[in-house]
């Protein structure tokens, strides 16, 4: 699969998906599939009913003409139909994607081995014969046949087929980059995975599950709305069902008029349903895990995606999350009496074969700052000691020359050896950056200390306002770290979240998110790790990397294929856009039914009580002509909403009551005027061309 196309910007509707929603909105006609939507189902019953009365007039046996009940007819199919499209369309965009997941599969042989060691006796086998325990060697340029954990080995490996990035990620034994997932292919080297899926139950088996639309459960939130949308179906549908009775008995007494038509009163019921709304649910719901898969997340639950646009309380990692992941040095501040020239390069030569980030940035700021060109390490005949955890530094020795960098401790008791002090100004520049929430490495030469490097977190670009815009959303921002306080808040300040849980275990993270949970928050959380795992499984949002490790990628409820711990930011606002695009598209749904009260009721019952005809205000030319207007607008208003539905109403970051009332004033207030347009329109159209 190339899930570059997750990434890539696609019309809403392809002719490919077009033409397979249009079959699909007919195969969804069947009376058990329309059972699950009670507004749509009405709608059926409805459709079926104004068709046999087509079928009664055609014979001679109608109150109305034969081609006015047809047109109803018709038209409530129509309705019904569009409904379906809707939901078609959302569903097919998710298939769409399990389709290319599908594309991804192929046959694979592995080598399963005797024994966790790379020269075991081993046997080829179909991955597909693969089961949870078993042991496989994977060298260069062979996929990996199923998920699993690294037990032995470290190579670099491709993950385009699943995450869409070109760029290789290294994967390697222990740690929280040992998670390996099937179809994916080592680049370099080798690695002893241990299967930890059964066959049909990998990560892609999984996502095709997943993303497939029909397989979505309804959310509480959804389901609770579809409560609301069966019971004011139900009121609507007793109300229409006395009025015929009504009618009998008005003319009986009156003794003048006509009694309601029974299509009539089937095309006032389904335009007072609330069946906008009822038609569009689906397709809502199944379009915000649609556009949560193109921002490479897989939501293992509806629920989580909903979650996430109630979440108030946000739990980030500190490390790869706010900061960049890896400190860097960002000054050199010499000792009194030292050129901080003659600082840049001793830091430079004991860093020049330190591979990790912070030694390669040390190297790194003294060219940018000092000009100094990295020497050659072959000509040098210098002799590199590597840092250790129980000597705290590392260093390198030329000729006479003995260079050392490392924790202040270590350094000063160093020097001491040497017979030399350790100055004063030193000392309170380590306790300086410390307290802003550096790390100080101190530098000496022989019995000389040269001065201080800064290593500081720097905080990823935007960052600070990325936590700005969560705090308008009303979401709480707290920062994970494990390091002390005092550094943990210089770092909090910087980046400006709320608060802080310093020295973070397991356990703390645990209680914390347990504590909210219980003052009626919803917490959302990232993790990557084996020790992240308990306190994903209790957040209300579990976003685990798809980098970290089985266990982690279990206990979260999403996985992010980009391993961005930064993505939960917009899995909040995919959530929260989803249950705006609910709430907006609810009350067009409800707003726009005024102005079928003054188009249909006029035309029902105006010839019993001719008073009625003053709520046509509208002006519509007759009372066929009104029915057929309104029953046309309430078809087509559900093929103009699709786009919407399918793209979601534009999020903005700003408070409630700000949404709520642009919310009524943009949806409530257009539901309320768009219909009075639309059905004049119609009803012009119906006129111009002689129709009724």
């Amino acid at each position: 699969m190339s899930t570059q196309s997750m990434k890539a910007v696609q019309p809403l509707i392809t002719g490919p998906l077009l033409r397979r929603s249009i079959v699909s909105s007919f195969t969804k006609l069947n009376p058990m599939h329309q059972l699950r939507n009670p507004v749509m189902f009405t709608v059926l019953v409805g459709s079926a009913l104004a068709s046999l009365l087509f079928v009664a007039a055609l014979g001679g046996d109608g109150d109305m003409p034969a081609w006015f009940i047809g047109a109803v007819a018709a038209i409530l199919w129509l309705t019904l139909l569009f409904a379906n499209f809707a939901e078609a369309v959302a569903e097919g965009r998710g298939k769409a994607q399990a389709d290319s997941l599908r594309a991804a599969r192929q046959s694979i042989t592995a080598t399963r081995l005797k024994e966790a060691r790379r020269d075991a006796a081993g046997e080829s086998v179909a991955a597909e014969g693969l089961c949870k325990g078993d042991i496989v060697l994977v060298e260069a340029n062979q996929p990996i046949p199923s998920d699993g954990e690294v037990i032995e080995g470290a190579a670099y490996v491709d993950e385009s087929a699943v995450t869409g990035e070109s760029a290789p990620v290294i994967r390697e034994s222990g740690g929280d980059r040992s998670s390996v997932t099937g179809g994916t292919r080592v680049l370099s080297d080798w690695l002893i995975i241990r299967i930890t899926a059964n066959p049909g139950e990998n990560f892609l088996d999984r996502m095709i599950g997943l993303v497939e639309g029909a397989k979505r459960q309804k959310t509480p939130n959804e389901i609770a709305l579809s409560i609301l949308l069966a019971a004011l179906t139900i009121i609507f549908l007793v109300v229409c069902a006395t009025l015929l009775p009504f009618s009998v008995y008005s003319v009986t007494a009156s003794g003048s008029g006509t009694v309601v038509p029974l299509v009539v009163l089937i095309a006032l019921f389904v335009c007072l349903a609330p069946t906008t709304i009822g038609g569009l649910l689906s397709a809502i719901g199944i379009a915000g895990m649609d556009r949560l898969l193109k921002a490479n997340v897989v939501a293992t639950s509806g629920r989580a995606v909903e979650a996430a646009g109630d979440v108030d309380v946000l739990l980030m990692d500190k490390t790869g999350t706010i900061t960049l992941g890896n400190r860097q040095a960002t000054e050199f501040i010499p000792a009194p009496g030292v050129d901080a020239k003659d600082l840049a390069r001793a830091a430079q030569l004991s860093s020049l074969t330190d591979e990790t980030p912070e030694g390669r940035s040390v190297v790194i700021l003294a060219k940018t700052e000092y000009g100094l060109r990295q020497a050659n390490i072959g000509e040098m005949q210098a002799h590199f000691i590597p840092f250790t955890a129980e000597s705290r530094m590392s260093g390198v020795d030329i000729a006479s020359r003995r260079i050392r960098k490392g924790a202040a401790e270590a350094v000063e008791s160093w020097v001491r050896e040497q017979k030399g002090g350790f100055p004063a100004p030193v000392r309170q520049a380590v306790e300086m950056i410390a307290k802003e929430g550096g790390t100080p490495l101190v530098v000496a030469e022989d019995a000389k200390v040269l001065g201080v490097i800064r290593l500081k977190d720097v905080l990823k670009e935007g960052i600070r306002e990325r936590f700005a815009e969560l705090r308008r959303m009303g979401i709480k921002t707290i920062m994970i770290t494990g390091d002390n306080p005092m550094t943990a808040a210089a770092i909090a300040a910087e980046a400006g979240v709320d608060d802080f849980l310093a020295e973070a275990t397991p356990e703390k993270k645990l209680a914390l998110i347990r504590e909210y949970q219980a003052g009626g928050r919803l917490v959302a959380m990232t993790g990557d790790g084996t020790n992240d795992a308990p306190a994903l499984a209790q957040a209300d949002v579990a976003v685990a990397m798809n980098s970290g490790t089985q266990a982690a990628k279990e206990a979260g409820n999403m996985v992010d294929l980009d391993s961005n711990p930064t993505k939960l930011i917009e899995i909040v606002r995919i959530g929260k856009q989803l249950l705006m695009t609910r709430g907006s598209l609810t009350t067009f749904s409800i707003t726009n039914d005024v102005a079928k009260y003054f188009a249909i009721i006029p035309a029902a019952f105006a010839a019993t009580y001719p008073q009625l005809n003053a709520l046509n205000v509208m002006g519509l030319a007759s009372p066929q002509s009104a029915i057929l207007s309104a029953t046309i607008f309430n078809a087509l208003i559900i093929v103009a909403l699709i786009p919407l539905a399918l793209k979601g109403v534009k999020y903005r970051a700003v408070e409630a009551s700000v949404l709520l009332r642009d919310n009524i004033l943009v949806y409530g207030l257009g539901g309320l005027i768009t219909p009075f347009i639309a059905i004049k329109l119609i009803d012009i159209l119906i006129a111009a061309i002689g129709l009724a």
